[in-house]
């Protein structure tokens, strides 16, 4: 059976147009390949478009916004970045921008930050604890079972442990701690 080869884009529609053009530009470090007053197209690497953006205001002028979320729907894209480093530097670039995660978790087969754009759109930005094996593995265990949400984090801290030499490894392994509950913005409570 063939499958797909990669994961190409996301497509929102929204009435906060420039709103979330500035937002996905400033998060992602994401550059504009096309715009006008009712698409946009976004990417951030080589992919010719990561993100579209369809502009309500413009398609359908007359309707009436909802500000309310509904539980059903996708709850979080998730990206994964190469490394520890890497997602400690992007959540200290964001913490500048006074963009901060609503949820901070280790998973134990992710170490997970989870923000929410100007629609209340939510992502996940993660990095992988170990080898997909690895990961299977703890998700059949005990300790999975009775966690599976997970340890909540403190990534401040982990960026201080990581700028002062503590190994990647360490930082990774899962930390012990009460069950995370998970917050109402995951839409899962």
């Amino acid at each position: 059976m063939a499958k797909p080869s990669k994961f190409a884009h996301v497509v929102y529609s929204t009435r906060r147009f420039d709103e979330m053009i500035d937002w996905y530009q400033r998060v992602f470090e994401a550059t504009v390949v096309y715009q006008n007053p009712v698409f946009a197209f976004l990417t951030y690497d080589d992919e010719h478009h990561r993100f579209a953006f369809a502009n309500l205001s413009a398609l359908v002028p007359d309707s009436v916004a909802s500000e309310k979320r509904d539980k059903a729907g996708v709850n979080h894209v998730a990206y994964t970045y190469a490394n520890l480093g890497d997602l400690l530097a992007t959540y200290e670039r964001l913490k500048q921008m006074s963009v901060t995660p609503y949820w901070r978790i280790h998973h134990g087969i992710t170490l997970s930050l989870y923000y929410q754009d100007p629609d209340g759109n939510r992502m996940e930005f993660q990095v992988d604890c170990g080898t997909v094996e690895e990961a299977n593995a703890y998700m059949q265990s005990d300790a999975f079972a009775a966690n599976p949400a997970g340890v909540e984090i403190d990534p401040d801290s982990l960026l201080a442990q990581y700028r002062s030499g503590v190994p990647a490894e360490l930082l990774l392994a899962m930390p012990e701690g009460p069950m995370s509950p998970i917050p109402r913005e995951h839409g899962m409570s």
